[in-house]
C-alpha cells in the first residue's frame, strides 16, 4: 500500500469539480435542474470508476446510500435494504468474485481527488476519520493511524474509503413536527433525536430546521431565527461559508466550528431561538447545551444511540437526562424505510406520545 502525501496536482479537487460542473450548467444563462445526491459525488471518483457507477440501473442509484472502496477487494455500494457488489461493467451482482476489484491505484487516485493531493492540508478533518465534501456529502477513511500523544494525530497509507450521500429531502419531518412544537411559548420543545447510524437523522434534522426556520402556516407557527452549528458540514452543506442545501430563511450557519464553541458564539451574537447541531457526544457538548438551556433558547440535537437505555448508560447524557431538561425524544429507525420515525416520548414523563 502506497503512502499518499504530496502528489502532482493530476485532477481537480471535488469541489473545484462540482463548481466547474455548475458553471458550466449555467454557461448558457440557464439553470438546469440540480443534480442527483448521487450525481454531486461523482467528482471525487476517477473517470473509470465514475462511469462504472453511472451505468448502474437508474432504480438503484436513487436509493444510493454508500459508495465503498476496499483496496484489493470488491466494490460495494450501500443501499436501504442491503449492499450490492457492483461489477467491471457497471451492473449490480450478488457474487463477489463477479465484482471489480478495488485497486491500490483506486484508492490513490479518489484520495488525491478528495484531498487536491495533499492529505496534511485536511489534518485536522483526518483526526476524525472523515472528509466532507461539498453538499453534506461525507468520506470515510481508514488506514494507518498517526497517534501521539495518545491522540490521532493523522492517517496515512489509505486502504479504505466510504462515500456517504446525503440527501435533502423537503417534507420529511411533516408528520414530527406538531409533536415538537410548543404553542405555549411560541417556540419549539427541546429535542433529541436519536437513532443507530444510517436511520436518517442529519436528513431529517435539515427538514425540520428548513421547515420551522420558514414558518408553518397550516399549524399557525410562525418562522423562527435558527443557529445552526454544522462541525461537520453535513447539515447545511456549505461551500465558503454558504449553505448548498435548503436550511431556511431565517438560519444562520456556522459552518466547520466546534459544537460547543459555535453554540456560544451564537447565543453571544445571533439572537437566536432556536440552536440545531448535529451528533452531540463529547462532555463539553453537554456543557455547552447546558448554557443554551440556561439562556432561554431552545435545542434541537441529534445523538448516535438505539435506546433510551443506551442512552443513559453514557454519563454526559445521563445526566442530561436526570435533569429532565430535553422534552421530546424521537427514536428513528428503519422498519418502514430509512427515517421511520419509531416512538416519539414526552422528556417529562418518559411515555410515548
Amino acid at each position: 500500500m502506497s503512502r499518499v502525501t504530496h502528489l502532482p496536482k493530476l485532477h481537480l479537487t471535488a469541489q473545484q469539480a462540482l463548481i466547474t460542473t455548475e458553471e458550466n450548467n449555467t454557461a448558457d444563462g440557464r439553470r438546469l435542474s440540480k443534480p442527483a445526491p448521487w450525481q454531486e459525488v461523482m467528482p471525487v471518483l476517477p473517470v473509470h470508476l465514475r462511469r462504472l457507477i453511472s451505468n448502474l440501473p437508474s432504480n438503484l442509484l436513487e436509493k444510493l446510500e454508500e459508495i465503498r472502496l476496499r483496496q484489493n477487494r470488491s466494490l460495494i455500494v450501500g443501499l436501504p435494504d442491503e449492499d450490492s457488489f457492483v461489477s467491471q461493467n457497471g451492473v449490480p451482482v450478488k457474487n463477489p468474485g463477479e465484482a471489480y476489484l478495488v485497486t491500490a491505484d483506486d484508492i490513490q487516485r479518489v484520495t488525491q481527488l478528495i484531498s487536491g493531493c495533499s492529505l496534511y492540508a485536511l489534518e485536522e478533518e483526518l483526526k476524525n476519520g472523515f472528509i466532507t465534501l461539498p453538499g453534506g456529502h461525507r468520506v470515510g477513511l481508514t488506514g494507518k493511524t498517526v497517534v501521539e500523544g495518545g491522540r490521532v494525530k493523522m492517517l496515512k497509507y489509505i486502504s479504505g474509503l466510504n462515500i456517504r450521500i446525503s440527501r435533502e429531502v423537503n417534507g420529511i419531518a411533516t408528520p414530527l413536527l406538531s409533536y415538537l412544537i410548543d404553542h405555549k411559548s411560541g417556540s419549539i420543545h427541546h429535542t433529541l433525536i436519536f437513532s443507530p447510524p444510517r436511520c436518517g437523522k442529519t436528513t431529517l434534522l435539515r427538514d425540520i430546521i428548513h421547515q420551522l426556520s420558514n414558518g408553518i402556516p397550516e399549524l399557525n407557527f410562525p418562522g423562527q431565527v435558527i443557529g445552526v452549528v454544522d462541525e461537520r458540514s453535513e447539515l447545511a452543506g456549505c461551500y465558503r461559508g454558504i449553505p448548498q442545501r435548503d436550511v431556511g430563511v431565517r438560519t444562520d450557519v456556522l459552518d466547520g466550528c466546534p459544537k460547543a464553541e459555535g453554540m456560544f458564539m451564537l447565543l453571544r451574537s445571533m439572537s437566536p431561538q432556536v440552536i440545531a447541531t448535529d451528533e452531540i457526544g463529547g462532555p463539553e457538548d453537554f456543557a455547552a447545551l447546558e448554557g443554551v438551556f440556561n439562556a432561554g433558547v431552545k435545542v434541537l440535537t441529534t445523538v448516535h444511540a438505539a435506546s433510551l437505555t443506551e442512552l443513559a448508560n453514557r454519563p454526559a447524557l445521563n445526566n442530561l437526562l436526570n435533569m429532565r431538561l430535553i422534552e421530546r425524544f424521537v427514536l428513528l429507525g428503519r422498519s418502514r424505510g430509512i427515517g421511520t420515525i419509531e416512538k416519539i416520548i414526552d422528556g417529562k414523563t418518559m411515555r410515548p406520545l
